[in-house]
């Protein structure tokens, strides 16, 4: 019959084992605690509500009613760009660049496209005039979009052909503002008439508390509402 003897780990390498299964365990329980305040903060980003205070509104830009803005420099030529309704209902998504420099283009015309995950919604422009610039920038690193002023954030330059005509309607300071927070209360109306057309939970579109709108709200949702949101809200030309 084979013997058995007894082997005591301190004489062999099972303290070394151990001690590596320690600082394992001891780093787990660091990285954790390390890292969980930025986990809540990313909890807590993903269900900010889309309120009027969260949305950047410089009062210089000139804002057209099809989520658009423009400002005129002191060189003549026009910045054209996204408002922040857009790219706070949108989520994270690719900036598609139609038009180049020297295209001459008219008040309403399709410049630019927005996709997300095969979604997409289509932007006009504000102004008629001559393309001066297209800033690429913003293709190649799309969020800079969220992260910088609006102003800071055109997506062309444009030489205006008919500035005071075409901008008269437009909106800006505490009328812009007010506009905003009328859009707000509209995507509500939206969203919540829609609800039938799709198999959503309505926590996926509303807070449990106070009914607010989830930041990044058109990105949860199917191509159906993003078909639905062009038509209502940007594809009328004012």
């Amino acid at each position: 019959m084979e013997s058995f003897s007894k082997v005591d780990i301190f004489d062999t390498k099972g303290i070394e084992y151990l001690f590596v299964i320690g600082y394992l365990v001891v780093l787990i329980i660091f990285w954790n605690v390390v890292n969980r305040p930025e986990k809540i903060i990313e909890r807590i980003n993903k269900i900010k509500s889309l309120t009027i205070g969260a949305l950047r509104i410089p009062q210089g830009l000139l804002f057209s009613r099809l989520h658009t803005w423009t400002h005129l420099e002191a060189s003549g030529e026009a910045k054209v760009g996204i408002d922040d309704f857009i790219h706070h209902i949108a989520g994270d998504y690719q900036l598609n660049i139609l038009r180049k420099p020297g295209d001459i283009i008219q008040k309403g015309d399709l410049i630019t496209q927005i996709a997300h995950d095969g979604k997409h919604l289509d932007l006009f422009s504000p102004i008629s005039g001559t393309v001066s610039v297209a800033n690429a920038t913003l293709v190649e690193y799309p969020e800079i979009l969220h992260d910088y002023p609006c102003e800071k954030t055109w997506v062309y330059k444009i030489k205006p052909m008919k500035w005071k005509e075409e901008t008269q309607s437009y909106l800006m300071a505490e009328d812009a503002t007010r506009w905003f927070n009328s859009e707000i209360e509209r995507l509500k109306d939206f969203l919540a008439g829609g609800m039938s057309k799709f198999p959503a939970e309505p926590s996926m579109t509303m807070l449990q508390d106070g009914g607010e709108i989830r930041v990044n709200v058109l990105s949860e949702l199917p191509e159906v509402v993003w078909a639905d949101f062009q038509k209502e809200f940007l594809s009328s030309v004012t």
